[in-house]
């Protein structure tokens, strides 16, 4: 079995103690990643919804995979009153190929301007 930690340049370095994704074999364990940093930081929850799931895009595309890829997401929001509003950007990212998903309210997350963190599994394979 292969592990590989690792942080990719094209985003915003982790600030603690983690990485942005671990590799092990085929399999791609995404951190949870929110709208911090990012001009969508202090915007709605589609702003945020699109930040967060760029973010991931630009890794899997790094990988050399993409958004059909994700076999699992776990997403964290701290209002449920916008749900549909989540499921139209989700549907465009993954363009009708969902993966498995986990939906939990939260009281809050990292910062209070923040509504959503999402975190992902997926399946690409390595790169040459």
């Amino acid at each position: 079995m292969n592990v590989e930690h690792v942080n990719y340049p094209q985003l915003k370095q982790p600030f603690g103690a983690y990485c942005h994704a671990v590799r092990v074999d085929n399999l791609l364990f995404l951190s949870g990643f929110t709208a911090l940093d990012t001009p969508a930081q202090h915007g709605d929850i589609v702003a945020q919804t699109e930040a967060t799931l760029d973010q991931i895009k630009t890794i899997l595309e790094a990988e050399g995979g993409g958004m059909g890829d994700i076999v699992k997401v776990t997403i964290y929001v701290t209002e449920l009153d916008r749900l549909m509003d989540i499921h139209k950007v989700r549907s465009r990212y993954f363009g009708g190929t969902y993966p498995a998903s986990t939906l939990v309210r939260v009281v809050g997350l990292v910062r209070p301007e923040l509504k959503i963190e999402i975190e992902a599994v997926a399946a690409v394979a390595r790169r040459a």
